[in-house]
């Protein structure tokens, strides 16, 4: 029988956990706060944001939003950053990606302190998770790692294929798989859009991490019989429903279930980790920053 991962009960423990974990900082006098901003006129980085500002209201962490005016000088966000690097109440600062083409996003992570980068982005936070010793995990890969952890998935010795190479989650998920200790210690190999005779890669592979971005590109000729499959993928696809679309992942999920031991959907897999990934990090922030220690999973 193939195990459907259920993203939503994980990522429900998680911040169960997070939750208490901001009880307990709200008793020193700390409340964990987390900064948005969002400079575009895009659909979807208004859901996402908003998404974030209710899982905050959910669990206690203050949240304080700001929207730019997408024709604005690249001088007005990188003004606000600072802004927030200097306010004490903010622990967190995410910057909704993508910002328009006339600022430079690299800029944009450069500007925001390591001690608040809390999507795990800027370089110096990069150096400290490939130097195996992160200061904030990056959130998707690090809610997959748990979502392995909660089913036993065990990563030690077993041979992972990352499918993309994102610095959002491609390079981060193969680094945290190669990392001495827990949920990592895998042999990984990672493969993208100039990688010769992908199917011969992935049917190799214990764990198959799909993160291209390509709807639906990997199917069950191209896993070996039982192995574990996380799709980090949300792709918008023309269909005949109410909305014109249904969103699906980068993994053809009817096709891969015959051959999965364990298999992520689209949605409800990987993607409510993200959130509660978020939430963690910006209640680890509070606490590093603050000095209160707290218990976090």
């Amino acid at each position: 029988m193939t195990t459907t991962i259920d993203g939503n009960e994980v990522g429900n423990g998680i911040r169960a956990d997070v939750s208490d974990s901001v009880e307990a900082l709200r008793d020193e006098g700390v409340t964990p706060g987390l900064a948005t901003v969002l400079m575009s006129d895009d659909g979807a980085s208004k859901t996402y944001v908003s998404m974030k500002q209710q899982a905050c209201d959910e669990l206690g962490i203050e949240s304080y939003h700001h929207e730019i005016d997408p024709g604005a000088p690249a001088e007005v966000l990188f003004d606000r950053i600072d802004e927030l690097n200097a306010d004490p109440d903010v622990h967190g600062i995410l910057v909704q990606m993508p910002v328009p083409d006339h600022v430079d996003e690299r800029a944009v992570l450069n500007r925001i302190e390591p001690e608040k980068d809390v999507d795990g982005f800027h370089p110096e936070n990069v150096g400290r998770l490939v130097a195996g010793n992160a200061r904030y995990k990056p959130c998707t890969p690090h809610g997959v790692q748990k979502l392995l952890e909660a089913y036993d998935i065990e990563t030690e010795g077993k041979d992972a294929v990352v499918v993309g190479r994102s610095d959002i989650v491609g390079k981060p998920m193969a680094n945290l798989l190669i990392q001495r200790g827990t949920g990592g210690n895998a042999t990984t190999t990672v493969c993208h859009s100039r990688t010769q005779d992908l199917a011969e890669k992935t049917r190799n592979a214990d764990i198959v991490v799909a993160a291209a971005g390509v709807p639906e590109m990997i199917d069950a000729e191209m896993l070996s019989e039982g192995a574990v499959v996380i799709d980090v993928g949300i792709n918008r696809v023309d269909a005949n429903t109410e909305k014109g679309y249904q969103l699906v992942g980068d993994v053809d999920f009817e096709s891969a279930k015959e051959k999965a031991s364990a298999i992520t959907p689209v949605p409800g897999g990987v993607g409510p980790l993200t959130i509660a990934m978020l939430m963690y990090n910006t209640v680890k922030a509070a606490s590093m920053q603050s000095g209160v220690d707290v218990d976090l999973p």
